[in-house]
């Protein structure tokens, strides 16, 4: 049952007739995980805590530094040189007492993934590097999860969703056939703009909450690429590939 401080907290979503309070319930009851606590994954998990998510699981073996500050929006200069996870639990704690959270200080390995990947409703990638987002592909897969992934460089963003519990689902490796070359969507070597990363984050979270609360359309077997610098937002459609490991999903 909601309280009255929940229903006012909420009230700008559950009037909305495509939440209500059967899908602030949804949320409420949701488990995400968030591999990654950087650009992409700092707006994904405020956001995610303000709309009431029950369980938010975060992965992230870094500690701030100061060249994260620009763009990685839930820390401070006074949070240079701590882990990240430890931070953001306190600060999801300020914003949300009621949001449960779990922090895995760990770098995201094939030994220590699928044991906490299973645990969670929904999977969002916020990682910076394609080795962890195709072991993220892979257990995502083996458990039928919902993940969804984001990527950034310069002006622009890429967003994937995959619902593995579907059998016509694709998934990254029909995309990516072979891991992409050193430097691709790589913001360290190309830099990033600072909103971008955020406008990218968000639209993750919007994402997530949508694959929650069932609505509107997906991005499922299309990949979005928005060029923020130039104000184009493209879909690609693409298919389950021949051959793939996901083939017989």
């Amino acid at each position: 049952m909601f309280s009255n401080k929940d229903l006012e907290r909420y009230s700008r979503q559950i009037i909305l007739k495509k939440v209500g309070i059967l899908g602030q319930k949804k949320i409420q009851n949701s488990k995400v995980l968030v591999v990654g606590c950087g650009g992409l994954g700092t707006p994904v998990i405020d956001l995610l805590c303000r709309a009431g998510i029950g369980e938010i699981g975060m992965m992230d073996h870094d500690k701030v530094s100061i060249s994260n500050l620009h763009r990685q929006v839930m820390f401070t200069s006074d949070d240079v040189g701590k882990y990240k996870v430890n931070i953001l639990k306190k600060k999801i704690n300020k914003i949300n007492k009621k949001v449960k959270v779990k922090t895995y200080r760990v770098k995201a390995e094939d030994k220590n993934l699928g044991k906490i990947l299973k645990q969670y409703d929904v999977i969002v990638d916020g990682t910076d590097n394609f080795k962890a987002k195709f072991l993220l592909n892979k257990f995502s897969l083996k458990y039928k999860k919902k993940l969804i992934i984001g990527a950034i460089s310069k002006f622009e963003g890429h967003i994937f969703t995959f619902d593995f519990s579907l059998k016509k689902s694709p998934c990254l490796k029909c995309f990516y056939q072979g891991e992409p070359a050193e430097g691709v969507l790589d913001c360290e070597t190309d830099g990033i703009l600072g909103s971008t990363a955020v406008i990218t984050g968000s639209l993750q979270a919007n994402e997530v909450l949508k694959a929650i609360l069932n609505v509107g359309k997906n991005l499922n077997s299309h990949i979005l690429i928005i060029d923020l610098l130039n104000l184009k937002f493209r879909k690609v459609l693409f298919r389950k590939r021949k051959g793939c490991i996901c083939e017989n999903i």
